[in-house]
């Protein structure tokens, strides 16, 4: 079970507040810089694409954003549980939408909200919208008029039409139910149903599930009146008489006893402990009711051991989250142009999410959950919202049921090539450091900051305790730290506060210093008033005497400056005679480390086979499987000069210290990264163009290639990462941001428990 998120009335404004107003702006996604990008982009280019649409309608998808283009379409009359608050108040859950429509398939979304509480003009709005957009997703849109809407709307528009909280509530809960049911080992046509709550989301899933195979006579519908049956008349439309029983029972109470299924999406407390005790043998309850489910998991705990529990809260196992519906859904129905969404298109939405709960989960996942471990069974029925495999494999699953049942206008083939697709239209450069830091969790360790008494990195420490990466070791003066955290409104509570001159450890760390440089020119007194003026120094002793785990260094002072005393004292990795530098640079697409970028200047070929061996082993630590290509301005020996054969040496001695590694070079940068020229120059290479690792020839060319990559390439850059020390020392770009540090803060941990573990192994 994770922590739930802690969060104030004032957090939530803040956040929708801060910088730019709200959650979502639009960005061009071509250049507009000369006149000739201006004369391209609208007048008189733009009339060009006009023209050809006007004459073949399709080629709009062609020449516009149409086809990645969704409306999250509302009225305000039924918002997340707020109720009808309409449509101007319901804005920001609209832009909300379309944050989770960006950041888990890469959809564009508008928000359109109608102000109307009047059914027919929200499908009046819509009609008349139709060719700016190629889905649209209604929201927050009360019952029946949601039921209606859509209806309506599905019926005239030749774009998809899809209302999330029916049809996506139901997919999700149904994959889950699925699930239970085999755990349970109880067949699908033989349960007895209870929904409670006959409003858009209880009637889709009862819909849905019948579909899937529960019998109606055993599907019993409730609502605020009680049970939905034949002849009532109260509370009742034609949906609700689609599930009237003819029954005798009139409670919630009543049809609660012998029942296999509870589907909750009523209200906090509906369901008691003693409807719970009366229900069948291994029952499975959903109480999906949000914020507070109608019967929480420690309730039911309390009367059943065999009940597999499922709730809408991420603080629970099977929790039952839109979010892992509607962006894939969306996703592959656009990306074959469907016209519509149907009854087929769900089921393979439903199935797609109730397989991958049982794949085995990625090691990324749990930590992102706080957890060694996730396996299928009771606890987990359905995937993890953040499981980023969803994308790739409900996507396709919607598209091929479009594709089969006919409304798909583009067929795809190739499936392999469409699943590199999707991953390609996520960023992973967030999911990169998010996954760095939930490493850093699992084993968190004393970090010793040096330049305490800076704002940023005073900063940076509140959050570092806030994420659980360890406890961090301010060192400076106490006063000065207290009054700018007092500045601040920052707690320093988790933090240690160490002022060298006044420390304990000064004479201890003074003669361990003086031992290790006494042969290079320091005297004792040199070493303390060292240890007192350069705080490095002092923070490099602390762990060599196993007083911190790990050192973080470099916000204020240049780098060169900030890694003279770690080169000076901290011992290097078996068999290395130097360290290297190296960034993660990380783009839309791919994840490329770059060594060295900030140490050897000019490396010899020893040095170039250790910079290249040091820097798989940094990529393993970050699971990634190293593809190392030796860079040059020359491809296999095409030019034989020293500096080319320097490299093409290098990587003779790679291959030679470590067979198992995927290496090749010498080889210029476009070979090494654009499959195209691989593959048809240089077929032979064991890289093909797909490298992940550049070892660049001396630090001139590494240090301008990654700096180019970041400021032009528009990569992320993550480090720089110090590589082949016997300890975990690191120095951060001067002037890092609080996030920087961070980053660097986890990536550290993570290299201080790598070389926990290896040290017999690594170290002399």
């Amino acid at each position: 079970m994770s922590k739930k998120s802690k969060f104030t009335k004032e957090d939530a404004l803040l956040y929708h507040s801060m910088g730019r107003k709200g959650k979502i702006e639009v960005v061009p996604t071509k250049p507009c810089f000369t006149q000739k990008d201006l004369s391209l982009a609208y007048s008189p280019g733009v009339a060009f694409p006009c023209l050809e649409i006007e004459q073949n309608p399709e080629l709009v998808y062609e020449y516009t954003a149409k086809g990645n283009l969704v409306a999250v379409v509302s009225n305000g009359t039924a918002v997340l549980g707020l109720g009808n608050i309409g449509a101007l108040a319901g804005k920001p859950v609209m832009e909300g939408k379309g944050v989770l429509f960006k950041r888990f398939a890469d959809v564009d979304v508008f928000d359109i909200e109608v102000n109307s509480q009047n059914p027919d003009d929200v499908i009046k709005a819509c009609e008349l919208l139709e060719p700016t957009f190629g889905g649209i997703n209604l929201e927050d849109i009360k019952a029946p008029d949601c039921f209606y809407i859509e209806e309506t709307l599905k019926e005239k528009l030749d774009i998809p039409v899809f209302h999330d909280d029916q049809h996506g509530t139901a997919i999700i809960c149904a994959a889950a139910l699925l699930n239970s049911l085999e755990i349970v080992n109880k067949k699908i046509e033989n349960v007895k149903v209870v929904i409670n709550g006959a409003g858009a989301a209880g009637i889709a899933i009862a819909n849905l599930i019948v579909a899937l195979g529960v019998k109606k006579e055993n599907l019993i519908l409730c609502d605020t009146k009680g049970i939905v049956y034949k002849g009532r008349t109260e509370g009742m439309n034609k949906y609700k008489e689609l599930f009237a029983l003819d029954t005798n029972l009139r409670t919630l109470e009543e049809a609660m006893e012998g029942a296999d299924i509870f589907l909750g999406l009523s209200v906090k407390g509906a369901v008691t402990k003693k409807m719970v005790q009366s229900m069948a043998r291994n029952p499975i309850i959903f109480a999906m009711a949000n914020p507070d489910p109608e019967i929480t998991p420690e309730e039911v705990a309390e009367v059943r051991g065999d009940a597999i529990m499922g709730t809408g809260r991420s603080d629970y196992p099977n929790q039952v989250n839109n979010v892992l519906g509607f962006p894939f859904i969306f996703r592959g129905a656009l990306d074959v142009r469907a016209r519509k969404i149907n009854e087929e298109m769900k089921i393979a939405a439903v199935k797609a999410l109730a397989e991958l709960a049982k794949e085995e989960v990625p090691e990324s996942v749990c930590k992102a959950y706080g957890l060694k471990k996730i396996e299928f069974g009771k606890d987990y029925v359905i995937p993890k919202p953040f499981d980023p495999r969803a994308l790739t494999r409900v996507a396709p699953a919607v598209a091929k049921a479009a594709i089969e049942t006919g409304v798909a206008r583009v067929t795809i083939t190739d499936w392999d090539a469409y699943k590199a697709y999707l991953e390609s239209r996520l960023s992973i450069a967030k999911e990169f450091t998010r996954q760095i830091i939930n490493n850093a969790k699992e084993t968190p360790k004393k970090i010793v900051m040096p330049e305490g008494e800076y704002d940023k990195v005073l900063v940076a420490a509140h959050k570092i305790v806030e994420e659980g990466i360890g406890t961090p070791i301010l060192l400076g003066n106490e006063e000065v730290i207290k009054a700018k955290a007092k500045k601040h409104n920052l707690s320093l509570e988790g933090i240690e506060i160490i002022n060298p001159e006044k420390s304990d450890k000064l004479t201890q760390y003074t003669e361990y210093l003086f031992n290790l440089r006494q042969r290079k020119g320091m005297t004792y007194i040199e070493a303390e008033r060292r240890l007192v003026k350069i705080f490095n120094y002092f923070g490099a002793m602390m762990l060599l005497n196993g007083d911190a785990d790990c050192l973080l260094t470099g916000y204020s002072r240049s780098y060169a400056d900030s890694v003279k005393p770690l080169l000076e004292t901290i011992p290097l990795k078996k068999g290395y005679k130097v360290p290297s530098g190296a960034y993660f640079m990380v783009f839309k697409n791919r994840v490329v480390l770059c060594a060295d970028t900030t140490v050897n200047i000019e490396p010899d070929a020893e040095a170039l086979s250790q910079i290249a061996i040091q820097s798989a082993e940094t990529c393993k630590k970050f699971d990634i499987e190293p593809k190392i290509a030796m860079l040059s301005f020359t491809n296999f020996g095409s030019v034989k000069i020293p500096r080319t054969m320097k490299v093409a040496e290098a990587m003779r001695l790679v291959k030679e210290k470590d067979p198992t590694l995927v290496v090749d070079g010498d080889m210029q940068a476009d070979t090494a990264t654009y499959p195209p020229i691989a593959e048809e120059a240089f077929p032979f290479s064991a890289i093909k163009g797909d490298a992940n690792v550049l070892i660049f020839p001396n630090l001139e060319a590494g240090n301008i290639a990654y700096k180019l990559l970041y400021r032009l390439g528009n990569g992320t850059a993550i480090g720089p990462i110090l590589q082949g020390f016997c300890y975990s020392a690191h120095v951060l770009q001067r002037g890092s941001d609080v996030d920087e540090i961070v980053n660097m803060a986890a990536i550290a941990v993570v290299d201080a428990e790598y070389k926990r573990v290896n040290k017999d192994k690594l170290c002399k």
